[in-house]
């Protein structure tokens, strides 16, 4: 869900009118080039989709519903209820992972 930008051919597509200054050691900031480097990204714009991307699962993590009664109870069902069986899923799960082999 990228609310804060749109992306265009690739490219963030921003309208930015302010600006938010950071202090940061230098291990911090040799880290956080060299990931923007790795991406092909610039500092600037490295930062601000992984800020804006952590705030919004921040908020997500927080968003409020609330059900009636009955709904309420239909929903813990489905919750507590046994999963469906999934074969494929049952064996990803049994498998080993490629690095441990």
């Amino acid at each position: 869900m990228m609310t804060y930008m749109r992306a265009v051919g690739g490219k963030a597509k921003t309208s930015r009118s302010g600006t938010v200054n950071l202090r940061v050691s230098q291990r911090q900031r040799h880290l956080i080039d060299r990931a923007a480097e790795a991406l092909g990204r610039s500092r600037t714009d490295f930062m601000l989709d992984t800020a804006c991307r952590e705030a919004e699962s921040v908020l997500l993590d927080r968003r409020y519903f609330s059900l009636s009664g009955p709904d309420f109870k239909a929903f813990a069902a489905l919750l507590d209820a046994q999963p469906a069986e999934n074969p494929r899923l049952r064996r990803l799960l049994e498998s080993r992972a490629p690095w441990d082999q």
